[in-house]
């Protein structure tokens, strides 16, 4: 894809009802075409579809830049939930796997977004104050642990590299195996708060046994 190019196949648009979503536009970044992600009181993300087995030893990357940090959020809460980047990889565990309740819960998730909802996720986010390596599950449903890569807005405005052994993280957050990767997406999110926020994403890919 070239910069001005609109988002489409085989990138797609997340969003959520009754949340103004995101706008999202490809542009050059040192000479380089990025996704920019434009944050104000809104959320969505793009869905990039990428798929591995985790437990073969598959490292996702990705380059991300966030124009500044958050101030009012707090991941702690519902009414704080946002940050200024997400990237989440998505999981096929069976729902036999999951409790009864947590199979009502991501049912009816499904049947009233109409979309297929995932089992589990890994979250990666740009915080505003918690300390970098920090894990808690989402305060929305404990089937997303979001784990802190970047903290604060000192690196605001600088294109900073990632690199994640995904199944080791899944152990960490959920204390299993990784299943099968089914996905990844990459966004941000100022519902909550209102704020405004710029983010910019780059060569997310997985490198090692990927397809």
């Amino acid at each position: 894809m070239k910069p001005g190019e609109a988002i489409a196949s085989p990138l797609r648009l997340i969003a959520l009802p009754k949340i103004t979503p995101n706008r999202f536009e490809l542009v050059a970044d040192e000479g380089r075409t990025v996704l920019l992600v434009n944050s104000t009181a809104s959320a969505a993300k793009v869905g990039i579809p990428l798929t591995a087995e985790a437990g073969s030893g598959a490292r996702l990357e990705w380059r991300w830049k966030v124009s500044d940090a958050l101030v009012n959020a707090d991941m702690n809460t519902k009414s704080g939930d946002d940050f200024a980047a997400r990237v989440y990889v998505f999981f096929a565990v069976p729902l036999s796997a999951l409790s009864f309740g947590e199979r009502n819960r991501i049912r009816i998730a499904r049947f009233l977004s109409g979309a297929e909802i995932p089992t589990a996720a890994l979250c990666y986010v740009w915080d505003n104050k918690h300390p970098i390596g920090f894990i808690r599950a989402s305060p929305y449903t404990n089937r997303v642990r979001m784990i802190v890569l970047q903290s604060g807005a000192n690196h605001a405005g600088q294109w900073l590299n990632e690199s994640r052994d995904v199944a080791v993280d899944f152990k960490t957050a959920f204390g299993g195996d990784a299943p099968a990767i089914t996905g990844v997406a990459v966004g941000s999110d100022t519902d909550q708060t209102g704020e405004s926020v710029r983010t910019w994403f780059g060569d997310v890919a997985f490198v090692g046994p990927a397809r």
